[in-house]
């Protein structure tokens, strides 16, 4: 990737992120904690996870428990104040999904999932957990450094919400660019819609070239896949083998005979170890692609003239 292709991804995240800080949702999200109109019952603090020398720490600060740990009341009735309490207990979304269940659209504005009480409840134990531990670790521990956790959190999150977008983005831009390559090379006949939406066109040779998920892009002739290529445009290094699984689940349903190509974001050592083992016919990555002429007419050589010979 060029210098200038990493500049301009930084300013754009440094944008979005500093955008959705500028926003101050996390302020809006806590008067609406501290607005709550019904009195919190915190006397069974067993049942919902919060140390006791924890909670002595706050006591004895004189904060309001509902500032800190989470009750299942205020989540099930403010779904967006899993911002707040996840924040403080620096978890990511992805992470309370592991652990106690998914969280999304709880946190968007308006919130776009109801909370039942039982999820309500098995959300707040986990943040009441952690949160509890970090106190506990930290005898000096006061309310601003769990403002500071949830921007944190908040600048994290949205760094990930970034990194997914490129990805999604990645995928339009190369199945565009391959679409418009394509008919300036008059391969192709009209489009149209096969099953359940998929666009797909007719090519050379009885080819049918169809843009659609898993696999992103395909070429089948005679009813069988005969060349495919799956996009994962993420950057994340984090996800990386969350998007080899994917990678391996649709290679593995196409017959032997395929031609197997990935365009990526980026791609780690352990990566290209597995990558190395499940028969791609190569990679190319996405900056390339789509900012390099040299490379793209070598991508396209690989598919149309090395891989389906029709032209």
């Amino acid at each position: 990737m060029s210098k200038e292709i990493r500049t301009a991804e930084a300013k754009q995240r440094a944008r979005r992120i500093a955008g959705r800080l500028a926003e101050r949702t996390d302020l809006r999200i806590r008067d609406r904690i501290l607005a709550f109109p019904e009195e919190l019952d915190y006397r069974n603090m067993e049942w919902l996870l919060i140390e006791k020398t924890a909670w002595e720490h706050i006591r004895q600060s004189g904060l309001k428990p509902r500032l800190v740990f989470a009750h299942p009341r205020i989540l099930e009735e403010i779904p967006q104040s899993s911002l707040h309490y996840r924040g403080i207990a620096l978890l990511s979304r992805k992470r309370v999904a592991e652990i106690a269940g998914s969280i999304d659209g709880w946190e968007s504005m308006p919130a776009k999932s109801r909370v039942t009480s039982d999820k309500a409840l098995r959300i707040s134990r986990l943040y009441n957990a952690v949160i509890s531990s970090i106190i506990i670790d930290n005898t000096n521990w006061t309310l601003e450094n769990g403002y500071r956790n949830i921007l944190a959190t908040m600048g994290i999150t949205e760094d990930g919400s970034m990194r997914n977008l490129i990805g999604q983005e990645a995928e339009r831009a190369v199945k565009q660019l391959l679409l418009d390559w394509v008919f300036a090379n008059e391969l192709t006949a009209e489009a149209n819609t096969g099953k359940e939406g998929i666009k797909q066109w007719a090519l050379k040779n009885n080819i049918l070239m169809k843009f659609g998920s898993e696999p992103d892009i395909s070429f089948v002739k005679d009813g069988i896949y005969v060349t495919l290529i799956e996009i994962k445009g993420g950057k994340d290094p984090a996800g990386a083998l969350e998007r080899l699984g994917a990678i391996q689940k649709t290679f593995a349903e196409a017959p032997v005979s395929c031609k197997n190509f990935l365009v990526v974001g980026t791609v780690t050592d352990t990566m290209r170890a597995r990558l190395d083992e499940i028969g791609l016919e190569g990679y190319f990555f996405i900056d390339d692609l789509l900012f390099n002429d040299r490379i793209w007419e070598e991508f396209m050589n690989e598919i149309f003239h090395h891989a389906l010979r029709i032209i």
